[in-house]
């Protein structure tokens, strides 16, 4: 195991504390009374000069009754890292402020900074449903079509708000899998007996679906037909996310009405998400899941082959695993498209995705399409000089027949450097010396690294200099 001291970074929630103590309507004298620090300690935690301790977050949570969750949630990273996007996008002017001037914000203002996030997002989604319109229009077809990125967006949102993780589900789907012995074997039988024993639900695995069809629940007949064509491991996750919708509807819909989505949408493409989560969290429970990581040291096929699951959902399920008191190693996860759209993400790590727009073409997820099943890894530095161990396998999914159409992705997960001994990836890696890491950034735009050679357009708020008499690889300098 890596050293407790890799795995922990100094926390400042400076803001969020000033906000309970100020809606209870509490002096700083007196929480610091409750908590048994002077109030001059208090102020410098509340002015983020002094980071939380352990003890004094227990007691925090204690005094104001929240979770603790919410006082440690690692969410100051990766909204620097959305500010600093919103405030660089040429929609907005390209806004040139520094580093340290976001940070600020972040810490200080909190509440400001989301502003300005929302803000933007909506911004950007106005920009693209005119821009939905238009080409409607220049296509002359009937009527605009609404775009469908907002809702899915709230929803990426809410689960980055939680961090991936959703104890009430993880832990009935955790429970319901060693009631029911749901390990490998015979889990598929067991599941569909399940259906049939508990909701009176009849499972028909058919091969006439209808193209794309992976399941269709007719609530006369309860009946549920499934699409026989489909790997095992999916027909899994299909019952399972069926048995979520029936046993877990209450709890679903609170987590969605607690969300306060603002699309009409955005509720039942969250509502499809949890069910999703539970169906993966049943099929990989969670402390099974944990341990066997630990003892193959995070190798996916092994716990593919163990656990009778795809590559696809032992990575994804790999970067929940954030129980508070019982994390596993904190994972990226995302699915890239042959275009490069990200149709998948997720990061419990210090790592942030680019919201719009492409991703680093750098990054060795793109060189997965080009060695299909094949494990690719690569030592990655962001600007940021924090270095990542990054796996990639380009996977397809077929359509069961000669006629179906092929999907292709490319699946990429992985960790900071600081946590490789963890995993098999990293056997016979240099990870430390200047030449090991390939140099990646968030997205062409947010990047600042003045010599890449794959650079698309250049960095927002630098100035360039274009010289007529020769020229490199790209035909300008970064200033």
């Amino acid at each position: 195991m890596a050293e407790l001291g890799k795995r922990k970074r100094k926390l400042f929630a400076g803001a969020t504390i000033r906000r309970l103590r100020e809606s209870n309507r509490l002096t700083q004298q007196t929480v610091a009374q409750r908590l048994g620090i002077s109030a001059s300690y208090l102020n410098q935690i509340e002015s983020n000069q002094r980071p939380l301790t352990a003890p004094v977050l227990v007691e925090l949570a204690r005094v104001f009754r929240v979770d603790v969750a919410a006082l440690s949630e690692d969410s100051g990273e990766r909204l620097i890292g959305n500010l600093q996007e919103a405030l660089s996008d040429p929609l907005v002017g390209g806004a040139a402020v520094g580093a340290q001037e976001i940070k600020v914000c972040v810490q200080q203002t909190p509440n400001i900074a989301k502003t300005i996030v929302r803000l933007h997002d909506a911004h950007r989604q106005l920009a693209e449903r005119y821009q939905a319109i238009d080409d409607a229009l220049l296509a002359s077809e009937a009527g605009p079509q609404e775009s469908n990125q907002f809702p899915y967006d709230e929803v990426r949102e809410f689960f980055h708000r939680i961090n991936n993780y959703v104890d009430p589900l993880d832990r009935a789907a955790e429970a319901l899998a060693e009631r029911e012995g749901l390990s490998a074997g015979k889990r598929l039988t067991r599941l569909v007996d399940y259906l049939r024993r508990q909701h009176g639900i009849a499972v028909v695995f058919a091969h006439d679906t209808g193209p794309g069809l992976m399941r269709h629940f007719d609530r006369d007949s309860a009946t549920l037909r499934v699409n026989g064509l489909m790997e095992p491991a999916t027909q899994a996750f299909v019952l399972a996310h069926q048995i979520a919708l029936i046993e877990q509807r209450e709890e679903i819909e609170a987590l969605v009405a607690r969300a306060e989505f603002r699309s009409t949408e955005a509720p039942a493409v969250c509502t499809l998400a949890l069910a999703n989560y539970f169906a993966g969290a049943l099929l990989l429970p969670y402390e099974r899941l944990l341990a066997a990581a630990r003892e193959v040291r995070h190798d996916v096929e092994l716990l593919c082959h163990r656990f009778e699951a795809s590559f696809e959902q032992v990575c994804h399920r790999l970067s929940t695993l954030q129980r508070s008191g019982r994390e596993g190693i904190p994972f990226y996860f995302l699915r890239v498209d042959r275009a490069g759209n990200i149709t998948k993400r997720h990061s419990a790590t210090r790592l942030q995705f680019a919201r719009y727009g492409g991703a680093c073409p750098l990054w060795n997820i793109h060189e997965a399409f080009e060695a299909p099943d094949r494990m690719l890894v690569q030592v990655a530095e962001m600007p940021d000089k924090t270095r990542y161990l990054s796996i990639a396998r380009g996977i397809t999914k077929s359509g069961g027949s000669y006629r179906a159409p092929l999907r292709r992705y490319a699946i990429g997960f992985g960790c900071e450097t600081a946590y490789a001994e963890e995993l098999v990836y990293a056997d016979g890696l240099d990870l430390r010396s200047a030449g090991a890491a390939t140099m990646i950034g968030v997205s062409c735009r947010l990047c600042e690294r003045a010599d890449c050679h794959q650079r698309a357009v250049p960095p927002v708020g630098r100035a360039i200099a274009v010289d007529l008499t020769s020229r490199g690889q790209v035909p300008y300098r970064v200033l």
